[in-house]
């Protein structure tokens, strides 16, 4: 284009202005129209480009999509992990102290009942061996027939029975005095 510019003014100053305003005219207009037909060539180029270099930024998107959830994966699991860690060692924390709650809970119930003169299971284990040897002796001592050992427990019993006797009636009393504070109350 430059040289045609150069090549018109040469022709200027040897032809006459009508002459060249026209060719100059001409060449404008030929430069514009060759300016146009690059333009569109690069508009078409463009839009044929521009498909592949979409295609190619999808793929591209996809593939860092992949990667992305990938490593997103990957970390929720290890998050995963550790929180099960974590939930782990509260649990076993919060088992420990039910543990030793329990203990306590235990100790002081067992002390208290001792207080209150309730028997142990040790105890009630004691006596039912005591009651099952005592009822064995019976019957060896049935087979045997002897009278003299059953006379000897039979005294033995009314020893028993006799300190019993007088605790009964200990506890009738109160029960004869409130009902002569009704009958006075009555009268």
């Amino acid at each position: 284009m430059v040289k045609k510019l150069k090549s018109l003014s040469a022709k200027k100053s040897s032809a006459g202005a009508g002459l060249l305003d026209s060719h100059l005219a001409q060449t404008v207009k030929d430069s514009a129209q060759q300016i146009w037909l690059a333009g569109m060539g690069a508009f078409s180029k463009a839009q044929e480009e521009g498909g592949k270099v979409f295609e190619t930024l999808v793929k591209e998107g996809m593939s860092l999509q992949k990667k992305t959830q990938g490593l997103a994966e990957d970390k929720i699991s290890e998050v995963t992990g550790k929180m099960s860690a974590m939930a782990g060692t509260v649990t076993a924390k919060a088992g420990h102290n039910w543990d030793k709650l329990e203990s306590i809970f235990e100790q002081r119930t067992a002390k208290a009942m001792a207080k209150l003169g309730v028997p142990t299971s040790k105890d009630v284990e004691a006596l039912s061996q005591r009651v099952e040897d005592l009822a064995a002796a019976v019957a060896r001592l049935g087979k045997s027939g002897s009278a003299g050992p059953v006379a000897r427990k039979a005294g033995r019993t009314a020893k028993a029975a006799a300190p019993a006797a007088p605790k009964a009636p200990a506890r009738k009393a109160p029960a004869k005095r409130a009902a002569r504070k009704t009958a006075a109350k009555s009268a």
